[in-house]
């Protein structure tokens, strides 16, 4: 049994991990530094880092409040990250270690959200199946939308026949790095009016962000006569997609204009990508379903996946 050593990551690891990060096979660039240190400030970082020897086989993304680890709560999805060609007994091993380190450094509680299944399957089922053979407790579940390229998926008849007609409009989309714009005249009102919510990057951060990447984080717009109707953030993977945020104004909503966007950007990916992430329907943690934006994106072709929440007593 290989014999794991685990330490706390530390500025001066920045170049090894990102380079660790860019060769995992269930990473994506959320686990780079520079997405990950954005918002610093808000999170007390404590990511791990498991070695054998002098040589890294695992990382873990995490944060930590008073006695309790977590996979880190400003990323969609974590877990650990591990070396490419690595045995699913090998991932067990890696659990056990981190789990005595965290007991020896007074932790109680772990809490771990592993990346979604469709970005990386093989690995997924590996970690799941790790955290079940280490007695980890299922706690939650969010549903999650996604359209798999790979497979035959069908949007509905009536999105289709309005998509035509919208497109004899003059609509106009724009690949478009006024992240400004869609923020403040159509993101923010339209999640103030619907949701009484915000954002959450602002439209600073989002700036900064596609500035360390900018060819994983792309802005499209739809406008007509020059006026912007509706907006999709995309963050783009190797194998994939993400909307991020999507938002229409009033006017747009009457158009169909996201609707326009989005088959329009499925018919662009489809042969480009393996999936179209389309994000979570949950709310309230987990303890509902928004039935309407099921229902939209569902039409829009969408199969439904589980992100699975675990957590460890330590």
């Amino acid at each position: 049994m290989p014999n794991y050593t685990i330490r706390k990551y530390t500025s001066a690891d920045n170049s090894a991990w990102n380079e660790f990060i860019a060769l995992a096979k269930n990473a994506t660039f959320l686990f780079h530094r520079d997405f990950m240190d954005y918002h610093q400030d808000r999170f007390e970082d404590y990511s791990l880092i498991v070695e054998d020897g002098k040589s890294w086989v695992a990382v873990l993304p995490a944060n930590r409040i008073e006695d309790t680890l977590f996979s880190h709560q400003g990323l969609t999805y974590g877990g650990v990250v591990i070396k490419d060609n690595f045995e699913r007994t090998t991932i067990i091993t890696i659990f056990e270690s981190l789990k005595d380190y965290l007991k020896t450094n007074q932790f109680r509680n772990f809490f771990i959200k592993p990346i979604l299944p469709f970005y990386t399957d093989e690995s997924y089922f590996e970690m799941e199946y790790s955290l079940v053979q280490k007695k980890a407790d299922l706690y939650r579940k969010d549903i999650n939308l996604f359209i798999d390229f790979k497979s035959n998926y069908s949007i509905s008849k009536s999105k289709l026949k309005h998509f035509r007609r919208v497109s004899s409009l003059g609509l106009e989309i724009r690949e478009d790095a006024n992240f400004q714009l869609f923020w403040n005249h159509v993101l923010i009102p339209r999640l103030k009016e619907k949701h009484n919510a915000n954002p959450v990057h602002t439209v600073e951060e989002i700036i900064y962000l596609h500035s360390k990447f900018p060819e994983n984080i792309k802005q499209f717009n739809v406008y007509f006569e020059n006026e912007i109707l509706a907006g999709i953030t995309l963050f783009v993977f190797k194998n994939g997609v993400k909307s991020q945020y999507g938002a229409t104004t009033s006017l747009g909503e009457k158009m169909r204009a996201l609707d326009f966007l989005f088959i329009t950007l499925l018919n662009e990916y489809k042969d480009k990508f393996d999936f179209f992430d389309m994000g979570t329907v949950s709310e309230n943690q987990g303890n509902s379903i928004n039935q309407g934006l099921l229902k939209q994106k569902q039409e829009l072709g969408c199969s439904i996946s589980e992100q699975n929440y675990y957590s460890f007593v330590l």
